[in-house]
């Protein structure tokens, strides 16, 4: 049914003057200094907002065509709704959809174990649900990414920071088409460049600094966690969910069954294998958790799951920044200590658990000592002793004696030339012959090409060059 209009009548519409606007239905017509008219609509389409300037009475646009798009953009919204997948028969807005993605992680009900949900729900809270409020799911496009992606910018988000929002919602998207809240995944995020940041690195004094600051630290793990951190290369997650039961002592293996990229058989020194037999045989059980929680009866799992101030009151006490050396500089410092030891990057892979070689590159530090070790292996200069029985050999002293001999040969050849152009023999009448030039060029191992040309062409000729000839060259 054709909407009617009570206000914004096409007689009202000619009388407005500049600064005037008339509402109604949800379009606006504005009335503009040069007499123009300006068409605008503000409507609200399946609970969300849209905002646009249709044009202007001098582009022929009128109130039909304002009509029209609100027309267009609310079958569109229909249309979205038909493809909604079977069972829905509403739109899920982005919020409500968010609040029950993270519920149904907490439940485990993903496609896989859930990890990182803290962060997951830190994104959305933060983030997301306030840019997306209630936006439908399945009207999240390029465009809307775009302008999530250029805010968080302008509010001075890394590169980093807005990819791990980006793979939240990513992630919500692909299990929000599996649990069936829509039909399809609507668009394929694409992460921005990340720079590979610098990776802080503890040296050897700085490492047994650390050591002896978490053994006088009053927490009796955090000397432990260090140690195991120094030794193994893990994750802080990994060494805290470490148990007694899962240690190897005959191979050196611990195996670790949940890691980020899958489970593995992580080695470990002999030096951390002596220290933890001799931990274990002090623990009651001795098959349990290497960091049993603290509180037994309140915590939800048997281990410990943060050392951050433990170890913070440990980097202090060493007389390190806090800022900057964190739990995850352990690990940083044990994978640089094993690339600059020599250790090839598979073996590294294997020890460090990167799901891929190309994550390990990022611990070659081009000014380490292992790469001005490596080059010098490549180092070579002239050989200096000369071969008796080959005197003929290149050495450094026979190259600088026949560069000597050969300056000296320019030199007296530039003279001789010299004394017939311009000295006694040419004073005498004695020109210079194209034999020479040809001397001087040959010494001077530089082609004189004009010269040459043209005392080639006197001597086929018959003639000799005169002294004015040659300062004319």
């Amino acid at each position: 049914m054709p909407l009617r209009f009570a206000r914004l009548s096409r007689p009202a519409i000619r009388k407005l003057q500049a600064g005037q606007r008339i509402t109604e239905h949800g379009i606006s017509a504005e009335g503009l200094p040069d007499g123009d008219v300006r068409y605008s609509i503000n409507v609200m389409v399946d609970g969300q907002r849209i905002h646009r300037v249709v044009g202007r009475a001098s582009d022929r646009v009128t109130r039909t065509q304002a009509e029209e798009l609100i027309a267009k953009l609310r079958t569109d919204a229909r249309e979205g709704r038909l493809q909604l997948p079977k069972g829905r028969k509403t739109a899920l807005g982005f919020a409500v959809g968010a609040d029950k993605y993270i519920e149904k992680l907490k439940k485990g009900e993903g496609r896989k174990k859930p990890k990182n949900i803290p962060q997951k729900e830190m994104h959305l809270r933060l983030h997301l649900k306030p840019f997306f409020k209630q936006q439908r799911l399945t009207g999240i496009s390029e465009f809307t990414i775009g302008r999530y992606k250029m805010g968080r910018r302008q509010e001075g988000a890394a590169a980093a920071t807005i990819n791990r929002e980006l793979a939240t919602l990513g992630h919500m998207l692909h299990e929000a088409v599996i649990w069936k809240w829509i039909g399809a995944f609507p668009y394929k995020i694409e992460a921005d460049e990340e720079g590979e940041g610098r990776i802080v690195v503890l040296s050897g004094e700085e490492a047994d600094a650390l050591i002896r600051a978490a053994v006088a630290d009053h927490d009796p793990d955090c000397w432990l966690f260090v140690l195991f951190g120094l030794n193994t290369a893990m994750r802080h997650s990994e060494i805290l969910k470490a148990r007694f039961d899962q240690i190897d002592f005959a191979r050196l293996r611990l195996h670790v069954p949940e890691a980020k990229a899958g489970q593995r058989e992580q080695p470990i020194t002999e030096e951390l294998a002596e220290v933890l037999k001799g931990e274990r045989e002090m623990r009651d059980d001795q098959d349990g958790w290497i960091f049993p929680t603290i509180r037994p009866g309140l915590a939800k799992q048997g281990h410990r799951t943060r050392m951050d101030l433990p170890f913070q009151r440990a980097v202090e006490g060493a007389g390190l920044d806090p800022v900057k050396v964190t739990p995850h500089v352990m690990r940083h410092t044990a994978i640089t200590d094993l690339v600059q030891s020599g250790v090839d990057l598979p073996t590294i892979q294997k020890i460090s658990g990167h799901k891929t070689p190309a994550m390990v590159l990022r611990y070659t530090h081009i000014h380490g000592k292992h790469i001005d070790r490596a080059v010098k292996a490549i180092g070579r200069g002239l050989p200096t002793p000369v071969d008796p029985e080959n005197p003929g050999t290149i050495t450094l002293e026979l190259h600088r004696r026949r560069a000597a001999q050969r300056k000296r040969a320019v030199g007296e050849a530039d003279k001789r030339l010299k004394e017939k152009t311009f000295g006694m023999e040419a004073r005498a009448g004695i020109e210079p012959t194209y034999e020479d030039l040809q001397t001087c060029t040959s010494a001077l191992s530089k082609p004189l090409t004009l010269t040459e040309n043209f005392l080639r062409g006197k001597k086929t000729q018959g003639l000799c060059a005169t002294p004015l000839d040659i300062r004319g060259l």
